[in-house]
């Protein structure tokens, strides 16, 4: 029973650096969702000033 804390950290240490993994990838996928809607407004600002 003595290694039932090491059991613990471990598992605790485990789900921690899951959390950590997914919200730096939630981060960055938001990131790129603002940088993709920056390029289409940017795209249809630019076709709107050629048809001009």
């Amino acid at each position: 029973m003595d290694n039932l804390g090491y059991l613990f950290a471990a598992y605790l240490v485990f789900w921690l650096i899951s959390f950590v993994f997914i919200l730096g990838i939630a981060v960055r996928q938001k990131r790129l969702e603002r940088e993709v809607d920056r390029l289409r407004r940017a795209q249809e600002s630019k076709e709107t000033e050629e048809l001009e």
